[in-house]
């Protein structure tokens, strides 16, 4: 079964100080062993690059220079598949935020819902299952329950 990773998770997961650091390494670990195949959507990375590059501690970043953010992004790119941006994308997005009546920041969730739908992907591994729980036909999946 294919399953999108999503950003907090790809985050988490170069964080090795974090207390949830060791969490999604297991739950990769086990999905991995389960011959889950774990990809990334283009939007995963921007968010990435965002987080990493912004200042720590006001900002909520990691504080990383651009050079660091082209590593890691480099090495998540080896590690997980890239999902195409298929054609009809954005129509997508735009049924999913006019049906569900997505506002603010949870847009962000609705295009990868949009990406998961067309590319037939059903499960997001995310810290975030509430935000995903209002999609019809997606299964978000918390680390812990791995």
């Amino acid at each position: 079964m294919a399953i999108l990773v999503d950003s907090n998770i790809l985050l988490r997961s170069v964080q090795t100080h974090h207390p949830y650091y060791s969490l999604v390494e297991r739950a990769f670990s086990i999905l991995r062993v389960r011959n889950e195949t774990l990809n990334v959507a283009v939007q995963n990375l921007v968010e990435f690059w965002a987080v990493a590059t912004r200042p720590e501690g006001s900002e909520n970043g990691l504080g990383m220079t651009t050079e660091t953010a082209m590593k890691e992004l480099a090495v998540l790119k080896d590690l997980f598949p890239l999902l195409p941006e298929p054609s009809g994308l954005y129509e997508e997005w735009e049924r999913l935020v006019t049906t569900y009546r997505v506002a603010g920041k949870n847009t962000h969730d609705a295009h990868l819902v949009a990406t998961m739908k067309l590319n037939g992907i059903s499960t997001i591994l995310t810290f975030n299952v509430q935000d995903f729980t209002r999609f019809d036909g997606i299964e978000a999946v918390h680390p812990e329950t791995v």
